[in-house]
């Protein structure tokens, strides 16, 4: 049975969390912690500059579901509350013993960390329990653990280890969806309850710093989970970490426990996480996209091994980075281990590939921000002071042609080296590639005849913050509040 936290600490805690951030620490001056003064410490901007700043991160997807090459969580036959997807079932017996086949000998997290950080990637998320249940680490509180499989190690030890040593962000996923609990929703709840809440607490107190929580979903009812206890001890172990949208996506509203708005604003966390698919063009809350690097050959799963994966062109992932740093968002480009611990030679090679792609466009990546120019087919646009970074998807007859600037460009360069020349005037900026006249590259990345996609810098006279300027035919709806990306596909 879980602990539970004394206030006191916890108040300390969060008054030193707003003294950090510039928040008067008159915040927390109830006689209990309540999701306002939670939310308020949550979604305090200064947290997020790391993340903000950092933009791409790796997501593994890993566990005994690779000893047979079937999706994770999702192969198993039985998903109490939970739709039941497209993917082919196993029986619970046989998904369930699955662990007892467990052991990836040729895992190393060191190199999978190296191969990540080299690959120009900031942080790295692995799921420490999906909703299979199974937990990669060292749990007291089951049996069905990395430690009981022949492996006999705690993966997740490991993988903190070499993200701490080689200068990454930590984060875990965390599934709290639970189909092999018998006490999810099915059976007593509050049983259930003091199990992942005990899981989280052993997650972020043993492992050092944790900067990423990444929830991936839960159902039910609002009055089955306790949700303030959950983040006053989150933010009580780990107080500058960060949390997904997705710690009570699918709860459900009910005349039983209809939440109130601080705490539904406090289970939003601090960014949102489109999944399978570039997030649509927004600046006004931080996102998200999660990506497999491959999918099941039927279009479903991929997140975890499948050998007959299809897996995207290196090419590809660049483009979906670049889409994602245009609109506005980050990515996190997930891989799935085989059952020996190693990644499939087609992933492998994706992210050795990156390695260079970044060396000569990591500047127009890292510490920017979306715009001025909103995304479309043509490609985006993102900035960092008086630099424009453009990722040109799309060339008409070697030629982009977009809306003025309210600024005078000084310089226009090919960070690839290729030729080009630019004219500005009161209507339109005009750029045009001359890719006969190519330089000798600066850097080792030399774009492929697959690829259109360049990267232009426009070095801009100092001036004034930068609006958002539309470009014509190429944004063509709005959805709540967000312009709709044309790369979501």
């Amino acid at each position: 049975m879980m602990r539970r936290m004394k206030f006191s600490h916890t108040l300390f805690a969060l008054i030193a969390l707003c003294i950090s951030f510039g928040v008067s620490p008159c915040l927390a001056k109830s006689s209990q912690v309540n999701a306002t003064e939670l939310s308020e410490v949550a979604t305090h901007p200064a947290k997020m500059d790391w993340w903000l700043d950092d933009k791409f991160g790796l997501f593994i997807h890993w566990g005994p579901s690779s000893v047979a090459s079937v999706e994770i969580g999702w192969a198993r036959a039985s998903h109490p509350f939970d739709h039941q997807g497209k993917l082919e079932l196993m029986p619970d017996a046989e998904y369930d013993a699955l662990y007892k086949q467990f052991n990836p000998v040729d895992f190393d997290a060191d190199q999978l960390v190296r191969t990540a950080k080299a690959a120009g990637m900031k942080y790295l998320v692995f799921t420490a329990k999906h909703h299979d249940g199974f937990s990669n680490w060292a749990t007291e509180l089951s049996d069905y653990n990395s430690m009981n499989a022949p492996y006999g190690r705690d993966i997740c030890k490991e993988l903190a280890d070499a993200v701490h040593k080689h200068g990454l962000k930590l984060g875990w996923y965390y599934s709290t969806r639970d189909w092999s609990h018998p006490d999810y929703l099915v059976g007593d709840n509050s049983q259930y309850n003091d199990y992942y809440h005990g899981q989280i607490r052993e997650l972020l107190t043993n492992y050092g710093q944790v900067d990423v929580l990444w929830f991936d979903h839960v159902a039910g009812k609002w009055s089955d989970y306790r949700f303030e206890e959950l983040f006053e001890m989150i933010y009580e172990l780990q107080p500058q970490i960060l949390v997904n949208n997705r710690a009570a996506k699918f709860v459900f509203r009910h005349k039983a426990g209809t939440p109130t708005p601080e705490l539904f604003a406090l289970t939003k966390g601090d960014y949102e996480t489109p999944e399978g698919k570039i997030g649509n063009f927004r600046v006004d809350y931080p996102w998200e996209t999660c990506m497999p690097m491959s999918k099941g050959p039927d279009g479903h799963g991929g997140w975890s091994y499948r050998p007959e994966a299809v897996t995207a062109s290196f090419e590809k992932c660049a483009q979906m980075l670049a889409a994602c740093v245009t609109g506005g968002g980050n990515m996190l480009l997930n891989v799935g281990p085989m059952p020996s611990g190693e990644l499939r030679s087609e992933e492998l090679a994706n992210l050795k590939a990156l390695k260079p792609w970044m060396q000569t466009y990591g500047e127009s990546i890292y510490g920017t921000r979306a715009g001025p120019y909103v995304s479309g087919q043509w490609g985006g646009a993102c900035h960092k002071g008086n630099v424009i970074y453009l990722h040109v998807f799309e060339w008409a007859d070697g030629q982009l042609s977009l809306p003025t600037l309210p600024r005078k460009v000084l310089h226009c360069e090919a960070l690839g080296g290729e030729s080009v020349s630019f004219t500005q005037n009161a209507d339109a900026l005009t750029i045009r590639l001359h890719e006969s006249k190519m330089r000798s590259l600066r850097r080792t990345f030399k774009p492929t005849e697959r690829s259109l996609h360049r990267v232009l810098k426009l070095t801009l006279e100092p001036g004034a913050d930068m609006a958002l300027i539309p470009v014509e035919g190429h944004v063509a709806k709005q959805q709540h509040g967000t312009l709709v990306n044309p790369m979501c596909e």
